[in-house]
């Protein structure tokens, strides 16, 4: 196989890649059996002149030769593709059949390779199916009838099926691209298996996940919607059993635990019954919104749909000298809006969406400061404590109904005769009241702030316009603990119990996500016999 890589094409430029690459390589003219797509980014730092770079995969006829033939170039190599490792299956007998908790992304794909390999898992989630919660999630948002149970974060597919989509990555593994196949296959668009900031759209990943639970069914798992792990049974340091909603037993000694950041009742039961956990660093801030209009300018210089471009994103840091912290934008979501994510009542929580088309014309991003245990305490549910105690500021700030605190950067950063939010961009629901977002903000986190926002509005045109609305809080960026496991991704204090996923502190999004609970299952299956 060839691999091509900065073959960069002008976006103006309409011609099939095939053609394309005939005519920058003439060696590869008629020799081209297959072309796939491994990147395509955009490079728009001479906007107007904006470019696709394309990393390409190529086979051929005569592969020697036509390497001969393109001579030595920088850009041009033989490659041979790392295949995933096989799947060994174990020999150790098990006695029943695992349960996964969690049908999140780490869940899901857990369960996923178990049913595909004939362990006929038991999938155990305490929210509900995808049809169901996206009707509980709208409901929130339009009435502000909140169920602790069903909302953005529990139910089929976590916290991701409520968000951009985002299939970005910074890690490598073999298996991802097989995992991005098998997303495709259930209903994601192809894009994602090239494009260098792929994403599917809530409304796509809806799909995606029902398509995936029916195939765990089909080929012999079974999944329970409602049915939320209350306590483990340990005899001897080993898991024996799982409590279902504070009642029934079910019999196991294999849990593969893909419970989200947002389980805190979970968290704690699991502190209760041993499993080993430690405090870890997160992040907390606001969600920012501008007109998409903004964006585009700035990051192309041009209206995209007049280059076939999608909804322009950024991506943005600042260190800050002053307090040795860092800001940054986090899930920024192109054309899509904030959502109301709380997981609890009592509290106020936002968070980004987008659909596949990214056409609201609104972009909004989380801009939030790092925190650690220095700032809230070295105990494993300390940073729970910490979420929580903002959490329900915000929630008190806005009125005790949902609605969210907002405020626009004029006010935040005390300008004269700044606007107020009724005359900015917002999007979230059920509402906004206008408040000092630095009462429901540590002062360590809205002094970095107030100066990178500046920061950001000398390189982003705009972003710090005085009229912009910004909406707390953000508090849920990643996990707020994380839970011990060994080289077998077993717990050292709780054998057969395996933490996985974002919500136990190894994973930063859906493909992070994916991937661990992937490969948890499968050191787990390299481990065991099939159930009987």
């Amino acid at each position: 196989m060839i691999r091509i890589i900065n073959l960069r094409v002008a976006v103006t430029v309409k011609s099939d890649i095939k053609s394309i690459v005939e005519k920058k390589y003439p060696p590869l003219r008629g020799a081209i059996e297959t072309i796939h797509v491994v990147r395509r980014a955009v490079d728009a730092r001479k906007k107007p002149n904006i470019v696709f770079v394309y990393t390409l995969f190529i086979e051929v006829h005569n592969e020697d030769q036509v390497m001969k033939k393109l001579g030595k170039q920088k850009d041009v190599s033989v490659f041979a593709a790392e295949d995933p490792e096989p799947i060994v299956l174990g020999s150790v007998p098990l006695a029943h059949r695992p349960v996964v908790m969690g049908f999140g992304p780490a869940g899901m794909l857990a369960a996923f390779y178990l049913a595909r390999e004939g362990y006929r898992p038991i999938v155990l989630e305490r929210g509900q199916d995808v049809d169901t919660r996206s009707h509980d999630v709208e409901t929130f948002w339009k009435k502000g009838i909140f169920k602790p149970e069903s909302n953005v974060q529990f139910g089929e597919g976590g916290a991701g099926t409520f968000s951009d989509g985002k299939l970005t990555t910074r890690i490598t593994h073999p298996r991802l691209h097989e995992i991005s196949k098998y997303f495709v296959e259930f209903g994601a668009p192809e894009e994602i298996l090239y494009k260098h900031k792929p994403h599917v759209g809530t409304d796509k990943l809806r799909t995606m996940v029902k398509a995936m639970r029916e195939r765990i069914i089909e080929w012999g798992g079974e999944v329970r919607f409602g049915s939320k792990v209350t306590d483990l049974f340990i005899e001897n340091d080993r898991i024996v059993g799982v409590e279902v909603n504070g009642s029934e037993r079910i019999d196991t000694t294999v849990v593969l635990s893909g419970v989200g950041h947002s389980a805190r009742d979970t968290y704690e039961m699991l502190y209760k019954r041993n499993v080993e956990m430690t405090a870890k660093p997160f992040a907390i801030g606001v969600r920012i919104e501008h007109d998409q209009a903004v964006i585009d300018e700035s990051q192309y210089g041009v209206e995209p749909s007049s280059l076939g471009l999608g909804a322009a994103e950024y991506s943005l840091v600042y260190h800050d000298k002053e307090s040795g912290r860092t800001a940054y934008s986090f899930c920024m979501c192109p054309g899509g809006q904030v959502v109301a994510s709380a997981s609890e009542d009592g509290g106020v929580v936002v968070n980004g969406m987008s659909l596949y088309a990214r056409d609201s014309g609104v972009a909004n991003s989380a801009i939030v400061v790092n925190v650690g245990p220095d700032d809230f305490g070295t105990h494993p549910l300390d940073g729970v404590a910490f979420q929580r105690e903002w959490e329900r500021k915000a929630y008190e700030l806005g009125g005790s109904n949902f609605y969210a605190p907002a405020q626009t950067v004029g006010q935040f950063l005390g300008l004269s005769q700044a606007p107020s939010v009724q005359n900015s961009i917002y999007s979230y629901e059920p509402g906004v009241v206008n408040c000092d977002l630095h009462d429901c903000l540590p002062s360590f986190v809205t002094s970095v702030l107030e100066r990178a926002l500046p920061y950001w509005g000398r390189r982003i045109r705009g972003f710090d316009d005085p009229a912009v609305c910004m909406t707390g809080v953000e508090t849920r960026t990643s996990a707020p603990l994380r839970m011990g496991r060994n080289e077998e991704r077993i717990s050292p204090t709780v054998r057969g119990f395996y933490p996985m996923g974002e919500g136990a502190g190894y994973a930063g999004g859906i493909m992070s996500a994916a991937l661990d609970g992937a490969e948890t299952a499968i050191l787990c299956m390299a481990k065991y016999a099939k159930p009987n």
